[in-house]
């Protein structure tokens, strides 16, 4: 069976099970809202990023490697004894157009100019005794320096042209469970979302479809929410949710009162860049929430943009009807590559079941297609997520045409 951080989704938001005596050990004092700096005017090319949050862009060499790599790195307050955020996560692809993530880690928090993330990526990491790849990276100027798996690196910061700069905007906040009361518990909530700047249609598109999916909305038909207005209503009704749980939990205690352990809850809502060169643009949302007991729960909800006029590509946009049946047997081979199986070796050992069936939560980069599986869905809550890629080589019988993936593809 795959180690217990396999797959590393579960170090999101304190879900590892080697971390789950950390999520109880949060404080119960509250701390003030972090709000981002007031919107500038709508004509503005580029809007400013919140204290404390940002999202770059570094080029270069991996240790070993020919072929230089556009790292996506992201950044978001954390405060000190945090163990439900990381404050920073990171992204690259493969030569192939592999996607590969990059995860925080809780225990080396991320300071102004230095961090760690780990790269839990089975194909990286073989094996039962998945630790992770350790890059240990420092900011100096305009350079990242450090080690990826204790050998040298260095990385640039550069944007290419054929990506979009994205402004990191960052709220959070905290909620008493009885108002009022000094030693009151308080739950935790957080917001980050990366929007785009430019005045062009394409541009606003683009940002009122991220607003509407960041809202959770299925369907791009409805009015899109400016960002601050969206964060009110998030806090409104998580704070009316969580005191009437806090009420109806006190309730039911026994004894003299509830400890106040049990109602640190938390909440996150992370947005994360997959890919971002033109005319793709790939972005991951992440929901955490924790209400008590184990361990939380949480989603990736993963969706790619045509940068060209910002509409979302959902699946039956990606593929031809009746593609399921024919995407089935890629996605076991590709789990067979993904655990390390021969080719012929069954699946329900590492797995739930026999075969993959294919998800609609899927998203783009200039190689293939990466279907994301929440826990549980195809393996156990300590694997995480599942991420299952497959090239556009293998699909392009599947794929609608026109896509915008390239004309040798597109053409087929």
């Amino acid at each position: 069976m795959p180690h217990p951080l396999r797959f590393a989704s579960a170090r999101w938001g304190c879900l590892a099970l080697g971390l789950l005596a950390a999520c109880h050990s949060r404080q119960d004092a509250g701390t003030a809202t972090t709000a981002p700096p007031a919107a500038p005017p709508a004509a503005a090319a580029v809007p400013a990023d919140s204290p404390g949050a940002w999202y770059r862009q570094y080029r270069g060499l991996l240790p070993g490697t020919a072929d230089s790599i556009t790292l996506h790195l992201q950044a978001w307050p954390r405060q000190a004894n945090d163990s439900e955020s990381a404050g920073v996560a990171g992204s690259y692809t493969g030569p192939d157009g592999h996607p590969y993530e990059l995860f925080g880690d809780y225990e080396a928090p991320a300071s102004a100019d230095s961090f760690v993330l780990v790269d839990y990526s089975p194909e990286h990491n073989p094996g039962e005794n998945n630790a992770g790849i350790r890059w240990q990276l420092r900011r100096n100027g305009p350079a990242l320096t450090g080690t990826v798996g204790g050998q040298p690196v260095r990385l640039r910061e550069a944007r290419p042209l054929s990506s979009l700069p994205l402004t990191a905007r960052f709220f959070q906040d905290s909620v008493a469970a009885y108002p009022g009361q000094a030693a009151s518990p308080h739950a935790q909530l957080r917001l980050l979302a990366l929007l785009p700047g430019g005045t062009s249609k394409a541009a606003a598109a683009l940002r009122d479809n991220l607003l509407r999916h960041l809202r959770g909305d299925t369907l791009e038909t409805q009015a899109a929410p400016t960002l601050e207005k969206l964060w009110q209503q998030r806090r409104q009704e998580y704070a009316r949710d969580y005191q009437q749980d806090a009420k109806e939990r006190q309730g039911e205690a026994t004894g003299d009162s509830l400890p106040s352990y049990a109602l640190r809850y938390d909440s996150q809502e992370l947005m994360r860049v997959l890919w971002n060169r033109a005319p793709l643009l790939s972005l991951g949302y992440f929901r955490y929430s924790y209400t008590g007991g184990a361990h939380g729960s949480y989603t990736t909800d993963v969706l790619t943009y045509d940068t060209r006029n910002g509409r979302p590509l959902h699946f039956d946009d990606l593929f031809r009807p009746g593609a399921n049946a024919q995407l089935g047997p890629l996605l076991d081979a590709a789990a067979r590559r993904s655990f390390g199986l021969a080719p012929d070796a069954p699946l329900d050992g590492p797995l739930f079941e026999k075969h993959v069936p294919a998800t609609t939560n899927v998203f783009l980069t200039d190689g293939g297609a990466t279907f994301v599986y929440g826990p549980y869905e195809l393996a156990s809550f300590a694997q995480g997520e599942i991420r299952l890629f497959l090239s556009f080589e293998e699909l392009k019988p599947l794929l609608q045409p026109g896509l915008p993936i390239g004309a040798d593809v597109a053409r087929h």
